[in-house]
């Protein structure tokens, strides 16, 4: 296949890079593939996508809730109405990424479905509210910030823009999306879609060295919002770096997401899918994935026997050939980084079990592969437990109480996501209401759990703010009190 080429866009055109400087893009199921090449901005890109976004911002925010949404519902039905360049769209970012066409069929499609219920929420968020006192009345109104960064990471680029772009342009803000250097022509293909279909200056694309340019977009002027999805390393970062214009941060950040069987789990064939499916949907590269199991002791041997099963069924290989189920790991750094963790587990005379098989030896040994794998009655002392794996390994813990199991659960510097699984559901809510974390699930876990209609984000180190549901669009907004003596601020209002 010849490779692809993909440009910035702003101000309602594509155009290369100031001196047409790119970088390349791998398959990580082959790294001497080169599957594409991508615009890498300067400075000067930077400053020229926020000032046509600026420019853009007056008429959009001036526009009805109900007119924005309007063009957002107008998005989601266009987006992909020509089935074959959607279906191209999907490919490349399993060649680029290397999750499944599966998984990228979903990624690609269900982007406009997010348009489409974000548009939804207008009439509900139209609405200002009224607060009457004995001397004042008050109207709290809702105003849109400005020029909004949205920063997208690799693992799941559309699905987490979905989480973000049309609440940021429902509340009549203007936007410059920065892509992931791993995952750049597919997404960038797909935002100039979206962009086109709005007038000029409201999406506006930059793409290139988050090292780089980075800090020049997230200390621009025009900036009064920042949404960021990555690691807490680069999130702190960036949330001390918009202190330097006191500009307000939504971050979603690293997640070690606990699950908890209880001893009354009902341990079926679906349930062992399910589980799986949690743990290790995209090789495991998602932030609410779950990635700490805790077990009773009287149902271990069954659990770790049926997830088991469940695993070596699956097919390692290059995620668009027919039956593979796991592709490789995305960068070679996140594959050095599971291997340290499970070699660090081995050495600790762990019992760590590989399952599945491979598809391809050859691609195996030259791709960035891993082998699902389970770390049984992990220590929970180890790397592999308190750290994020962002792979496909899970450690399993065994407990002997509940109470032991909401502890060890609760004892990480994370909070993103977590699960109970449990026949009885009133007993799992009551330990889910003891689970620190942003957001939990009964009987589930990840994004095929997540419906988009309530606030998402973490608690601790996993993150500021919520993306997702009305709140969502509430993060891209400012509120506005405006106050007058009792019995007359109403009246003015009607």
């Amino acid at each position: 296949m010849e490779p692809v080429t993909t440009d910035l866009f702003i101000d309602g055109a594509a155009k290369p890079a100031t001196g047409n400087a790119t970088y390349a893009l791998v398959n990580p199921a082959r790294p001497s593939e080169i599957v594409g090449h991508a615009a890498a901005a300067n400075r000067e890109d930077v400053d020229a996508a926020m000032q046509a976004a600026q420019r853009a911002f007056g008429a959009w925010a001036a526009l009805s809730m109900d007119e924005r949404a309007a063009m957002l519902t107008n998005i989601s039905r266009k987006l992909n109405a020509d089935d074959l360049e959607t279906a191209s769209r999907a490919r490349l970012l399993t060649r680029e990424h290397g999750k499944t066409l599966f998984e990228t069929n979903i990624e690609v499609t269900r982007l406009a479905d997010r348009f489409a219920q974000v548009a939804n929420f207008a009439g509900q968020l139209a609405e200002e509210d009224e607060v009457s006192g004995k001397m004042f009345d008050t109207v709290v109104t809702r105003k849109s910030r400005g020029v909004s960064l949205l920063i997208v990471p690799w693992n799941w680029p559309l699905a987490i823009l979905g989480s973000k772009l049309p609440h940021a342009l429902l509340a009549g803000n203007t936007v410059v999306i920065k892509l992931s250097e791993f995952a750049t022509l597919a997404p960038a293909l797909t935002i100039m879609k979206i962009a086109s279909m709005l007038p000029p200056g409201v999406v506006n694309l930059i793409t290139g060295d988050g090292a780089v340019i980075g800090d020049d977009l997230v200390c621009h002027p025009n900036v009064r919002q920042v949404n960021f999805t990555g690691s807490i390393r680069i999130g702190r970062h960036v949330m001390q770096k918009a202190a330097e214009n006191i500009t307000p941060v939504t971050l979603e950040l690293g997640g070690n997401d606990p699950g908890i069987l209880l001893d009354d789990a009902p341990l079926s064939e679906e349930f062992f899918k399910k589980l799986y499916i949690s743990c290790f949907l995209t090789s495991g590269q998602v932030c609410m994935a779950l990635k700490r199991l805790y077990v009773p002791r009287g149902l271990f041997g069954d659990v770790i026997d049926g997830l088991g099963v469940v695993m070596d069924k699956q097919v390692v290989g290059d995620g668009l050939k027919d039956g593979v189920s796991m592709g490789p790991l995305t960068t070679p750094q996140q594959k050095r980084t599971v291997e340290t963790m499970l070699e660090e587990a081995a050495a600790a005379g762990q019992d760590v079990r590989y399952f599945g098989q491979i598809d391809d030896e050859g691609d195996f040994a030259a791709g960035q592969f891993l082998r699902p794998s389970l770390v049984v009655d992990a220590n929970p002392s180890l790397s592999v437990v308190r750290d994020e794996q962002f792979g496909p390994t899970l450690p399993v813990v065994v407990y002997d109480s509940e109470s032991d199991a909401i502890c060890m659960a609760n004892d990480s510097n994370y909070g993103l996501s977590s699960s109970v699984w449990s026949a009885d559901s009133a007993r799992a809510l009551g330990v889910a209401r003891q689970l620190e974390a942003g957001f939990t699930n009964i009987n589930a876990h990840g994004p095929t759990a997540m419906d988009g209609l309530s606030p998402f984000g973490g608690v601790k180190q996993s993150g500021i703010g919520r993306n997702f549901g009305p709140d969502g669009v509430r993060q891209f907004q400012e509120t506005h009190s405006i106050s007058g003596q009792s019995g007359q601020v109403f009246q003015w209002g009607r």
